[in-house]
């Protein structure tokens, strides 16, 4: 029984077998000490070639190898600077090497009817960010935003600096960074704004049971009037703050719910400061 035990390749059952053959055979006890000590052992080599294959795997995976992501898509409801309901669709797509870990992000909020244009928000992020030791770690940052509705055009930032997992289980992840920054504005009216700034932001997933997930993804940006010294002259300050909710239907498949709150300190002419968005999407993971 203990032989077939271990041919499942079960660590749980082999464990079982054994403390159940203990209270059965109590004289085998040495036997039994004996067997589970090797099994030990070749478990723990089994693991042993099991990472070292997998990190020579990464290692010397091509540039579009090893990636996973998520698809998004849904309706959303906004207030703000606008007031209505479209539709929304996201992609996420992450690449984790050795010390290496890459992050794309893409999101689109649009809605149209009779003719005219409601809604119209993009934003696109790449983040590369590398671990120094343990859990400390340093991060580039790119990103463009548009949304005309909210008085920009196009606004493109740049950023690096230095961040920290806080906690890392398989249930809890929490990380902060945070180091300047460099932003450029276009407005709808023509101006172009080119500001010094500062960048922190904060990462949270928490899987409550098995089947959801509650996460809060923080960033804020703030700009000095020309120098990065001044913060008391700050000009602008940025704020993105999403809060989520995830469910999942299946392995693959999870319904999101999610409420985003956009806050921008000194707004253009014609706008006002807070845009709030609701989301209610599903998600497939690849």
């Amino acid at each position: 029984m203990i032989d077939a035990a271990i041919a499942t390749g079960d660590e749980t059952k082999v464990r079982t077998v054994i403390d159940l053959a203990r209270t059965t055979n109590p004289a085998d006890s040495a036997e039994l000490d004996a067997i589970i000590a090797a099994y030990d052992v070749q478990l723990a080599e089994a693991k042993a070639a099991a990472a070292a294959a997998k990190e020579q795997e990464v290692r010397t995976a091509g540039l579009f190898e090893n990636w996973s992501g998520k698809g998004e898509f849904g309706a959303f409801r906004a207030t703000g600077n606008s007031f209505n309901t479209g539709i929304t669709a996201g992609l996420t797509a992450d690449r984790q090497g050795i010390d290496w870990r890459h992050r794309l992000t893409a999101r689109v909020d649009y809605q149209r009817a009779n003719g005219v244009t409601t809604r119209e928000q993009f934003l696109a992020r790449y983040e590369p960010n590398f671990n120094l030791s343990g859990n400390v770690y340093v991060y580039a940052l790119g990103q463009y935003e548009r949304d005309r509705f909210q008085g920009f055009l196009g606004r493109y930032a740049a950023s690096g600096g230095i961040g920290y997992q806080v906690f890392n289980a398989d249930d809890l992840k929490l990380s902060v960074k945070a180091g300047p920054a460099y932003r450029v504005t276009e407005f709808t009216d023509g101006r172009s704004e080119s500001r010094i700034a500062g960048l922190a932001g904060v990462d949270f997933d928490w899987n409550i049971t098995k089947r959801l997930t509650l996460t809060q993804d923080t960033n804020a940006v703030a700009e000095t009037g020309g120098s990065a010294v001044a913060i008391i002259d700050s000009r602008n300050t940025t704020l993105d703050l999403i809060t989520g909710l995830n469910a999942a239907i299946s392995s693959k498949l999870s319904a999101r719910f999610s409420y985003a709150v956009e806050y921008d300190s000194n707004p253009p002419p014609g706008a006002v400061q807070t845009d709030t968005l609701s989301r209610v999407t599903l998600i497939y993971d690849f």
